[in-house]
């Protein structure tokens, strides 16, 4: 496995808040030494998981879609963070079908997603971030990942693109948090199984 973080954007905006704060977390990482890639959902296809068992048989996803590409990167990763756009109080349903295959695919087969580091993190335009934070760290409890601590939620308020940068205790505490995912990464002591 590489010192490598992959951050996914849920946003379907190429440009939006989300891609914007992950492009600031994933400067942040890579100054730490920590290689990323940032995959953006946008131009994606993301289906709905069919509860088919198939993952059971090979370790993949049996529907025709981007998220067998996705897993791949993140099989060859030490760390994993998605961002998501909060709409009417939740994460976007094709973010949730991604989240919920990956998954599937892991604890199914061959458990890829165990022992990975990072985290959600939810960008809002002013509340609501809750729910949608606590629905992708299931993915991270489940899965048996690794969420660091941070002072608070890894949560950035904006509405208009462009606009969460300049919500300053929001990017302190994801450049916080990002900042932990890395370094523990970095010095390659922790083990799971």
């Amino acid at each position: 496995m590489e010192n490598k973080i992959i951050l996914i954007s849920g946003s379907p905006r190429s440009r939006g808040n989300t891609i914007q704060v992950l492009e600031v977390c994933a400067k942040i990482i890579e100054d730490l030494g920590v290689e990323t890639e940032l995959i953006s959902l946008a131009d994606k296809k993301i289906l709905a998981c069919t509860a088919c068992y198939k993952c059971e048989e090979e370790p993949k996803c049996s529907l025709n879609d981007d998220l067998n590409k996705i897993i791949n990167k993140i099989r060859s990763a030490k760390g994993l963070i998605i961002g998501t756009p909060i709409y009417f109080g939740t994460a976007r349903g094709d973010l949730l079908n991604l989240v919920q295959r990956m998954g599937m695919v892991s604890i199914c087969s061959d458990n890829y997603l165990t022992g990975k580091i990072g985290g959600p993190i939810t960008i809002a335009r002013h509340s609501g971030y809750t729910l949608p934070l606590n629905e992708i760290l299931n993915l991270y409890r489940i899965c048996k990942m690794i969420v660091p601590d941070t002072l608070y939620p890894q949560n950035v308020v904006g509405r208009i693109p462009g606009e969460a940068l300049n919500d300053i205790e929001g990017i302190n505490s994801v450049s916080h948090f990002v900042e932990n995912v890395a370094k523990i990464i970095k010095e390659n002591k922790i083990n799971i199984s």
